[in-house]
C-alpha cells in the first residue's frame, strides 16, 4: 500500500478544499485525512494504490472552483503515521 503526504498551497482554505478532496478521495476508495495548517496550506495524507494518489494528486493541482491553486509538493508518508481508515477532514 502506497502512503504519500501532499502539502498545497494557494487559496485553499475557507473555497471547500478539504471537501473536494474528500469527495475525490472517497471516490477513488482512499483513506486518509485533510486538514487545514496555519500557514493557509492544506496538508493531505493519503493511503491507497499508486495509481489512485496519482489521480488524486492531480485533482488537488486543480481544486475546486473557488480555489487558486499554486503549488502542490509531494513527499514520502512514513508508516508511522496512523491514518484513518476512511477519510476525513480536520
Amino acid at each position: 500500500m502506497a502512503r504519500a503526504r501532499f502539502l498545497v498551497r494557494g487559496l485553499v482554505q475557507g473555497v471547500g478544499y478539504r471537501w473536494f478532496v474528500r469527495r475525490a478521495a472517497e471516490r477513488l476508495g482512499l483513506s486518509g485525512v485533510a486538514r487545514n495548517l496555519d500557514d493557509g496550506s492544506v496538508e493531505v495524507l493519503v493511503q491507497g494504490d499508486n495509481a489512485d494518489i496519482a489521480s488524486l494528486e492531480l485533482e488537488l493541482r486543480r481544486g475546486p472552483s473557488m480555489a487558486r491553486v499554486q503549488r502542490v509538493d509531494k513527499s514520502e508518508l512514513p508508516h508511522e503515521i496512523a491514518l484513518p481508515k476512511g477519510f476525513e477532514t480536520d
